[in-house]
């Protein structure tokens, strides 16, 4: 039967499931969030003369527990408007609602008799065929459905969303020997496609794939610390941006997620799993054991690994603890050789290269945390997986981490580091040396395109399932069509061309632009239109602050006007390109980034698309056009009557304020995506939906756009209203004099300038006062303390 899902019930309206039910909001599901009702009444509501029975005392557990998910952050919630597609209500009164629901998620506390307790009311309500699906992290799937219907049964599954679930891709799928496999089938599916989730199929055993390994993962760190006598410092600068994984690393993380959680997952593991060869691994160090003890658990009580004080000054400091004394002690900087070898290498396989033949302390934490992890997963299979792709697409999309294990594993050579682990203790499992000595020297390859991993079943190399719906850019390295020093031009089929860029940062250099003008080149000659995007962890930061630095400071303004110019006609070509050009928005899109998303025929953002115009924050303006369509939108929006000068201020301020919106929708409401732009939900499909809009723009035939000449500016009026509102807050002393030099360019460029009365001008007259503004920005001394403080940590300007 074709199955659709409008309406969620989310029952247990804990840290998980009111943020559950935020994403669902997200996707612009109806969501219904349960709790039980409170058995006793506050001071406040008895004060009120309330009864239990009162519906905002009944209520009172869900709607706090919503709020303060609203909350936090980072946020649960693409925009706060979504809020109004979640109905709260209570176990008592609200549970006959189900019946209505297509999908009932229960997500209440981790007890098997309260759960069955749950199911039992669920099985009274819900609707036979309706789906009812478990988020435990831990409780064996099986045992929950114990007991309950044949339909219940059928329609049963867990579905493990990772904290929190809005930002974390992995999405477990554990079904039960009864779970009717269609339902399997559509969960994966929905989850990939309207959740924007990685979904893993995972078998019914000890904290499924993710935990099982990542909590593994994590004790391994703490053992090889203790081993070779490292601190706290050192281990996270170990772990984090440099391996790839979180800025979190080991220990901050922990204190964010909370140390109990951990310790209550590793306790489990230990406990049930008796047969586990690396059993011992899951028993906490006696250090753990006494911040358990103190209730140190991390930010939750203050205090964990971590601990923020005051110093002298009276200045928020960060005080690490020292797990052989117990005391606070200041963050020491960590500092290692082998580090230090990889600061010039980006691509992070070959960074592990270099980490794990390192001659110091760092390279022999990375050979004992890693071949101990390498020995855990090859031993994990088939037991919780029978491909070891699972495995690295549930650590990676759980965790956070850039490569998994096996990927690693890859990266530093299969064969080379098989005898290197056996030297070391940690011999892996046999069928590690089977594959080698068929001549299969890596868990993956890429062929024709296609991504394969090594089957151990089969002993071969299979297509991993479901890749084929997602356009992967390192896969397609046959299908390069150009390319330079720091970008590249690739043909993803059906006649469209992709550019894109891996540029530090992801900033927009010359070589960058450069690519970005022949990819238009060979749009407009050879083929129906072309992708701009990349797959990196943000689309871009924007200019070259270093190069700006550099001419700024060597007074070389004809030099800065040359780069701007430069940029604002690549822009322009994005928008007056003779075939459609599609930009992939994603992560951090800042500055230019951002201009070059405005001037896009279609934006195909990602969700998760943090955006905005950010260079009053280096006290410039927006050089690259990002001003200028500002004040085109405001213009093309204005109806009879509406009152003008409210839109440009509005605009005025998301300029002035460098503000960033946080999730592609509030970009709408910004007024930085239009209705027409489209959002991908799951990130991975970006590529694929921007070649699908570029497609549906050329079979409508898609025509150029004329050059915009009729762009309604107020001038002096305008100027006059702006100004005022300036000055009073500067005579407030809410900004500075630099603030309000910049200030007073931004009104200028939106106003047209030192125009008489209101009337029309042509993009390119907005364009030179905006490259006009830039270049004087440039030449003033706070403008560089700014650009420098950025580029060299806060060190002061050289005289």
């Amino acid at each position: 039967m074709k199955r659709s899902i409008r309406k969620v019930a989310v029952l247990g309206s804990g840290v998980m499931g009111s943020a559950i039910a935020c994403h669902f909001a997200n996707i612009g599901c109806q969501v219904l969030l349960l709790d039980i009702a409170p058995k006793e009444l506050t001071d406040e509501e008895k004060a009120k003369g309330l009864s239990l029975d009162h519906k905002a005392v009944k209520n009172r557990i869900v709607n706090g527990s919503l709020d303060r998910s609203v909350k936090s952050s980072p946020g649960p919630i693409y925009s706060k408007k979504f809020l109004s597609r979640i109905t709260t209500g209570n176990f008592d009164d609200d549970m006959n609602r189900i019946k209505d629901y297509d999908w009932t998620i229960e997500v209440v506390v981790e007890n098997l008799d309260i759960k069955k307790k749950v199911y039992e009311q669920v099985e009274k309500f819900r609707k036979p065929g309706t789906l009812i699906t478990s988020n435990t992290s831990g409780i064996p799937i099986h045992l929950m459905a114990e007991g309950r219907s044949d339909d219940f049964k059928k329609h049963f599954c867990g579905t493990h969303f990772f904290n929190p679930p809005r930002y974390l891709k992995l999405l477990e799928i554990i079904p039960t020997p009864d779970t009717d496999p269609e339902i399997q089938k559509f969960l994966m599916e929905y989850g990939d496609l309207y959740l924007g989730k990685t979904t893993v199929l995972c078998k019914d055993t000890p904290a499924f794939i993710a935990n099982r390994v990542g909590i593994y993962a994590i004790m391994k760190v703490v053992d090889s610390m203790r081993k070779l006598d490292l601190n706290i410092d050192e281990v996270d600068k170990l772990t984090g941006p440099v391996i790839g994984r979180p800025k979190s690393a080991t220990f901050r993380t922990s204190d964010l997620v909370g140390l109990d959680t951990l310790i209550k997952v590793a306790t489990n593991l230990y406990n049930g799993l008796p047969n586990d060869e690396g059993r011992d691994m899951f028993k906490l160090p006696a250090e753990i054991g006494k911040l358990e003890q103190n209730k140190w658990l991390g930010d939750k009580t203050g205090q964990g690994f971590y601990k923020k004080s005051k110093n002298a000054k009276g200045e928020t400091e960060i005080l690490t603890l020292d797990l052989k004394s117990f005391e606070y002690k200041p963050k020491a900087k960590a500092k290692f050789a082998t580090l230090e070898t990889t600061k010039t290498i980006e691509n992070l396989k070959d960074r592990f290269k270099i980490l794990l033949s390192g001659k110091d302390k760092a390279g022999d934490f990375y050979r004992d945390s890693f071949y101990g992890l390498f020995k855990y997963v090859s031993n994990r299979i088939p037991e919780i997986a029978d491909e070891l792709y699972k495995i690295d697409d549930a650590i990676c999309a759980g965790f956070g981490w850039e490569l998994g294990p096996f990927q690693t594993w890859d990266a530093v050579g299969v064969d080379k580091t098989v005898q290197a682990m056996e030297a070391a203790g940690y011999k892996p499992n046999q069928w590690v040396y089977d594959m080698i000595a068929a001549g299969h020297k890596s868990f993956y390859k890429v062929e024709a395109g296609q991504r394969k991993f090594y089957d151990v079943g089969s002993k071969s190399y299979k297509t991993i399932p479901g890749k084929d719906a997602f356009i992967i850019l390192e896969n397609l390295s046959d299908n390069v069509v150009w390319k330079n020093a720091e970008s590249k031009i690739t043909d993803i089929g059906d006649g469209v061309i992709n550019f894109s860029w891996h540029s530090k940062s992801y900033t927009l250099g010359s070589s960058v632009i450069e690519g970005l003008n022949k990819a238009i080149d060979l749009s407009e000659k050879d083929f129906k239109g072309l992708v701009v995007g990349h797959q990196g962890a943000d689309f871009s930061l924007g200019a070259n602050l270093g190069l700006v630095f550099m001419f700024a400071i060597e007074q070389e303004y004809d030099e800065i006007d040359f780069m701007v110019r430069q940029f604002q006609n690549s822009v322009m070509r994005i928008r007056y390109s003779s075939s459609p050009v599609v930009v992939c928005p994603q992560g951090r899109t800042l500055g230019g980034g951002c201009e070059m998303t405005l001037h896009a025929d279609i934006a195909q953002a990602a969700a998760e698309t943090y955006i905005g115009l950010v260079e009053v924050g280096v006290g410039l303006i927006p050089g690259g056009g990002g001003t200028k369509e500002f004040a085109k939108r405001v213009s093309d929006a204005i109806q009879e009557g509406d009152v003008e000068l409210n839109a440009l201020q509005n605009a005025f301020m998301n300029i002035a304020t460098a503000k960033v919106a946080l999730s592609a929708e509030e970009a709408r409401e910004m007024g930085v995506l239009r209705d027409k732009d489209r959002i991908s939900i799951n990130k991975d499909r970006q590529i694929l939906d921007a070649k699908a809009a570029v497609l549906d723009l050329y079979d409508a035939g898609y025509t150029m756009p004329v050059p915009a000449k009729n762009i309604k500016v107020q001038g002096r009026s305008g100027m006059a209203l702006f100004m005022a509102g300036i000055n009073g807050m500067r005579m407030g002393n809410y900004i500075s004099d630099h603030d309000m030099k910049i200030a007073r360019w931004i009104a200028n460029v939106m106003c047209g300038g030192d125009l008489t009365s209101p009337q029309e001008v042509s993009e390119q007259y907005l364009l030179d006062l905006e490259r006009e503004a830039f270049v004087s920005l440039t030449g003033e001394r706070k403008t560089l303390e700014r650009i420098q403080s950025i580029l060299t940590g806060g060190k002061p300007l050289r005289n």
